[in-house]
């Protein structure tokens, strides 16, 4: 900036490096060599899937314009990221003059990548009402009496009985113990701790504890998860409309800017860095959560759009590349995203510029489109995989919102409907509504997650599609 003509400004160069006092400390919260190994483990997956098996990325790249990363402020959720990229698109797979790509990351308080408990008040005082509705539950039960006959001797003086809302909390042993097995036997906590059925007590509690809310409360969806849920699905709708008005296109030669909104023609793949509770949290609130565990180390979630291939092409013999008979009737444009995105669909013709495109209908509730801007979305299918196992969304079960034969394909039209239901039109000023508002449902009241009321189904009238 040594210039006073704003046109030549430049972008100051640095590195950053973290003081440390000793050989034995490193960063906190740091994904640590097993995560960052487990983790290029998984770009490695996704380049065999995408690149080789399906073609859909090509195999080298020569900017990262066409891919959205983003992460959450943890260190150990950039770092994953960094690793997935890396093993997706190794140097060998980039080209001499490839330049650095571009990590989105949001102030902690805008952040919706992770629940924010911190930064939004109402989630906050939600998440705390589950979690002592979980502990007047459990507390007093005889799998707690069995987890403190074979762990309290190890509990701290000030707290010596394990409970839900102990110090340390059940979820926090949880996560001791995890972590433990995770890192080789110079770690490992006394072998109670790793019974079998105090596991499962311990998994099936926390779960409840961190994730039930999601799967029957509608404003604890949309203040923990809704807004990502909102940027995936406006992502997918914007790059089916093509509208050139998406706000994710930021990259550009040298982190300039391009033209139109961002930088790049067409977001073809995005990838975030998030958590197990993203991952958990956007599961429960599609009602696709129920009966699993609590997500491992390096879970991974892709949202996937497909398109429907035509029929004339089909029975002309032309068919997509691709790896199962499923693939071979859709042709996938968007395929996912990792802890929380990966994606979106090619198309050969640039979007329009800002001036010349129309308002998107991405964030705007299905309810208030038209028919012809419903239409848009025909043909177009969403698929999840939660740790690479296929997952089926209960409103998407019913007939007319899936693809003909496999409901796991739901249409576009389907999941979009879903979406809105927990869509928050202003995340933050709903953050701060409704603080005198009863904050857990009662029973027979609960809006049970995976369904839109604008076409009800039977299981949406009472009773959960997927319970926790």
């Amino acid at each position: 900036m040594a210039s006073r003509d704003g046109s030549t400004w430049d972008s100051l160069q640095w590195r950053r490096r973290l003081e440390r006092f000793g050989d034995d400390d490193g960063p906190v919260m740091a994904a640590g060599p097993n995560g960052r190994e487990t983790t290029l483990a998984l770009g490695q997956r996704l380049r065999h899937l995408y690149v080789d098996q399906l073609k859909y990325m090509p195999d080298l790249i020569s900017s990262s314009d066409s891919i959205y990363l983003r992460s959450t402020p943890l260190s150990r959720a950039l770092e994953s990221v960094q690793q997935a990229f890396w093993g997706m698109y190794p140097l060998t797979a980039r080209t001499a003059s490839f330049p650095p790509p571009t990590i989105v990351t949001r102030t902690p308080a805008d952040e919706t990548l992770f629940p924010n408990d911190s930064n939004c008040r109402r989630f906050n005082q939600l998440s705390r009402a589950f979690a002592q509705r979980t502990a007047e539950k459990w507390n007093d039960t005889d799998d707690m009496k069995y987890l403190n006959k074979l762990i309290s001797a190890w509990m701290p003086r000030s707290f010596p009985k394990v409970a839900v809302d102990s110090h340390p909390r059940l979820s926090g042993i949880m996560d001791t113990i995890n972590a433990s097995l995770a890192h080789g036997p110079d770690t490992r906590l006394p072998p109670e701790f790793y019974d079998p059925t105090a596991r499962r007590i311990i998994d099936r509690v926390s779960v409840e504890e961190w994730f039930s809310g999601y799967n029957e409360n509608q404003e604890y969806r949309a203040l923990g998860i809704g807004g990502l849920v909102g940027d995936i699905v406006e992502r997918m709708v914007a790059n089916i409309e093509r509208s050139g008005l998406t706000m994710y296109e930021i990259g550009g030669e040298d982190g300039r800017l391009g033209q139109g909104r961002g930088g790049e023609t067409s977001i073809r793949f995005a990838m975030s860095g998030c958590h197990d509770t993203t991952i958990a949290g956007l599961l429960a609130s599609l009602g696709a959560f129920g009966g699993e565990p609590w997500p491992p180390f390096t879970s991974s979630i892709a949202v996937e759009l497909f398109k429907k291939k035509d029929q004339s092409q089909i029975s002309g013999g032309i068919r997509p590349k691709s790896a199962t008979e499923k693939q071979a009737v859709t042709e996938p444009t968007r395929p996912g995203w990792f802890a929380s995105l990966l994606g979106l669909s090619s198309h050969k013709s640039p979007p329009p510029p800002p001036s010349e495109a129309s308002e998107g209908i991405g964030r705007r509730p299905t309810t208030e489109l038209s028919v012809s801007e419903k239409a848009k979305l025909d043909g177009y299918y969403v698929r999840i995989r939660y740790n690479d196992k296929v997952m089926t969304v209960p409103g998407c079960k019913k007939a007319g919102n899936h693809l003909e034969g496999d409901d796991s394909f739901c249409t576009m039209a389907a999941f979009k409907a879903i979406a809105d239901e927990f869509t928050p039109r202003n995340w933050k000023r709903e953050c701060d509504a409704n603080m005198e508002t009863a904050t857990i449902k009662p029973v027979g009241k609960e809006e049970w997650a995976g369904f839109s009321r604008t076409e009800p189904s039977g299981d949406a009238s009472g009773s959960p599609g997927q319970t926790l």
